[in-house]
């Protein structure tokens, strides 16, 4: 054999090798799910990284600022449902109130296979500033009726959900750009969740970054501890 079609026999096998592993990893779906009053395009670039590692994407859009929680997390499964037509494990990228959706909606109606889950600041014991302003009809123009759910009390509705039954991590700032909300958080804030609050009874790993609420999923070192999470269930090699 010359060499030049050995050189063109391993430049083959390192390609179909290649294609075989990038076929195991794009198995796996990831499910995006927005916050409050936002967008599927604040996580796009969570989606591109993720893309960029074999996944199929979901990012979901539904409507935060139009409905109760409940009637949230049973679109959102319709969605997925509907858009994962097989068996292969689903994961979850949440920020904020989707996190809120993922542990009611896998409390009350679970996906199988879901497996992990990496929330991004999520009020996971709810949010003084909730507390302080839901009374004020600005507050329910803007956040609507899931925003006005999301409050601290030890009755209300984030305090009766259970830690979702999936391998969870989280990631949470503490770094605010409005002081004002910041007043009406006690410790470390991101400006609207305390670091505190986002703690979630059972998680896998807990992750602070210097980052605020709304720009917590843009940040590369956040990107980054997704991605390995997704891949290994935890942010960091254990030393």
């Amino acid at each position: 054999m010359s060499e030049s079609a050995r050189m063109t026999r391993a430049v083959l096998s390192f390609l179909l090798l290649f294609m075989a592993m990038h076929s195991a990893t794009a198995k796996d779906h990831v499910v995006l799910l927005h916050g409050l009053a936002r967008t599927p395009r604040c996580m796009s670039k969570m989606q591109r990284a993720l893309e960029a590692e074999g996944y199929r994407v979901i990012n979901v859009a539904y409507p935060s600022r139009k409905r109760r929680i409940e009637e949230l997390a049973e679109q959102v499964r319709a969605t997925i449902v509907a858009q994962v037509s097989d068996e292969a494990p689903i994961h979850f990228v949440t920020h904020s109130l989707g996190g809120i959706i993922v542990r009611h909606m896998q409390q009350t109606a679970p996906l199988p296979n879901a497996k992990r889950v990496v929330m991004l600041s999520p009020p996971n014991h709810g949010s003084e500033v909730v507390d302080k302003l839901r009374r004020w009809r600005a507050f329910h123009w803007i956040n609507g009726p899931a925003g006005a759910q999301l409050g601290t009390e030890p009755d209300g509705f984030v305090a009766r959900l259970g830690a979702p039954p999936l391998e969870t991590g989280v990631i949470t700032g503490d770094r605010s750009i409005n002081w004002i909300l910041s007043c009406f958080i006690p410790g470390p804030d991101d400006g609207k969740v305390s670091v505190a609050s986002a703690r979630l009874e059972g998680m896998r790993d807990f992750q602070v970054v210097h980052a605020s609420h709304p720009y917590v999923m843009k940040k590369r070192q956040v990107i980054a501890s997704t991605i390995r999470f997704l891949d290994c269930g935890n942010f960091q090699e254990s030393p």
